[in-house]
């Protein structure tokens, strides 16, 4: 009899697991901070055994890479307001409620640690980096294709967004609507 092949569901159990070992790793991070839990803490938290966490990642080092990319990177959609300066205001309150809510700070210190972590640390931090700036050099194209000046992907980086990560990491929360506005407005 022949089976037809597995296919792999959007959404079906693997989605489930990764999304539970993420949320897993997050908490953890955020209770403990980075390097002080293991993959069958990770595991036991989240509800799976230890070789599902070790077969999808390999080591707990990819896995906090994979969620540190993963979480930093899905959390701020692109806006598309019809104009640079409200796109950029939309996206940089976005990245303001994103780094200051419940998972924020936890995840801007797991990024920080993994740069600093050894060459699979490095390469994350160089991954999320150029993701992060394909992002922002697609807002900054579209501006350009409407006619309008715009800024190097880096001088958002330099000036809107690391103000924000460097005040929530040191804990000088909360990052205000006016401080957020204020950041755009001297990058404009």
């Amino acid at each position: 009899m022949n089976e037809l092949p597995r296919t792999r569901r959007p959404g079906g159990r693997s989605a489930r697991v990764g999304a539970q070992v993420h949320q897993a790793v997050t908490e953890l991070i955020g209770e403990r901070g980075y390097g002080n839990f293991t993959v069958g803490e990770v595991a036991a938290r989240a509800g799976v055994a230890d070789s599902s966490v070790y077969r999808r990642w390999g080591s707990l080092e990819a896995l906090l890479t994979d969620v540190a990319l993963t979480r930093l990177n899905a959390r701020s959609p692109m806006p598309d307001t019809g104009s640079l300066d409200g796109d950029l205001r939309t996206y940089a309150a976005q990245v303001a409620r994103e780094i200051t809510g419940p998972d924020g700070p936890a995840l801007l210190h797991l990024a920080f640690a993994l740069s600093s972590s050894g060459q699979q640390g490095l390469l994350a931090g160089d991954d999320l980096r150029a993701e992060r700036t394909r992002q922002l050099q697609s807002m900054l194209d579209r501006a350009r294709d409407r006619g309008e000046p715009a800024p190097d992907a880096y001088d958002v980086l330099d000036h809107v967004l690391a103000p924000m990560y460097i005040r929530v990491l040191f804990g000088m929360v909360p990052l205000t609507p006016d401080y957020v506005d204020g950041l755009v407005d001297r990058l404009l």
